[in-house]
């Protein structure tokens, strides 16, 4: 079998997470990025009110509960957002302000994980998965705070305050180097070229290369997998097309600047990578 032949992860858990057995895909990978074994218990919401039109091919995000009552926000972004790390933070508080009733004590609060799958290089740094809790130092002792013995009996044995925090996860799919190192690289190698290795033996990941193949779907879903490849190659397109508008604008804006200065034209052309004709016609 062409292991090219598999349905991209993001159109998976936005269209197939429908039974158990699909679960044990997503849940082999929530497992190894989570370092221990997680079951799903249900999907509660499939994807979100999308903004824009674009949005509904650009994002996808999904909302899993696991056995033990805690909530797990996926979510995968294809192209910039400038403002994604606030989206982060407003995406927890949302999901731990709706799974809380009226009147129910503080220690009721969810655990939530948000996993953030993007494609585009966020923030700055060298890796490519990233790990962000909550921890408490000590601005004198530089000693870490703790819960209390009785927190600790109360809240079902957690010992320190980020077990209760939400966690968020980063992993920027387009700087992995393609070298699986370890189970989760695996699913990473996944993430970024839709294709799983015969030699991969990840947890869940034998279950996504048998499950999900689109030559499995029903033609009309063949049909709309293959409008979302195409709409992601367009909005792909358009978003080089305004980046390199943008860029030629700021070219021309800086020439018209030192034409007006008084630069010598080739010194312009040097700067700017603009033709004569363009700088005379400014």
């Amino acid at each position: 079998m062409n292991n090219r032949n598999l349905i991209r992860f993001d159109w998976a858990i936005k269209r197939l997470l429908r039974n158990k057995a699909d679960f044990s895909v997503l849940e082999g990978f929530l497992s190894e990025l989570l370092k221990e074994d997680v079951i799903i218990q249900n999907i509660l919401e499939s994807e979100s009110n999308q903004r824009l039109d674009s949005d509904k091919y650009n994002r996808v995000d999904i909302l899993v509960k696991n056995s033990v009552g805690e909530l797990v926000i996926i979510e995968l972004q294809n192209q910039n957002e400038y403002d994604y790390f606030h989206r982060m933070n407003y995406g927890t508080a949302k999901v731990i302000s709706e799974y809380i009733s009226v009147g129910e004590p503080y220690q009721n609060i969810k655990k939530v994980y948000s996993i953030n799958i993007v494609y585009f290089d966020l923030g700055q740094g060298n890796d490519y998965v990233y790990h962000g809790k909550t921890d408490f130092i000590g601005i004198h002792k530089a000693d870490k705070l703790l819960l209390s013995a009785k927190q600790t009996e109360l809240l079902g044995g957690k010992i320190e305050p980020y077990q209760i925090f939400p966690e968020y996860y980063v992993i920027k799919v387009n700087q992995f180097d393609d070298v699986a190192k370890d189970s989760l690289d695996q699913w990473i190698y996944y993430l970024k070229n839709n294709d799983i290795k015969e030699e991969f033996n990840a947890k869940g990941i034998s279950k996504a290369r048998e499950l999900w193949r689109v030559d499995t779907l029903p033609e009309e879903e063949k049909k709309n997998y293959s409008q979302h490849l195409k709409d992601l190659r367009n909005e792909a397109s358009r978003m080089l097309t305004l980046k390199v508008d943008a860029e030629d604008r700021v070219r021309l804006e800086m020439a018209k600047e030192m034409k007006n200065d008084g630069v010598p034209i080739e010194q312009i052309m040097k700067y700017t990578n603009l033709s004569k004709k363009d700088i005379d016609n400014l």
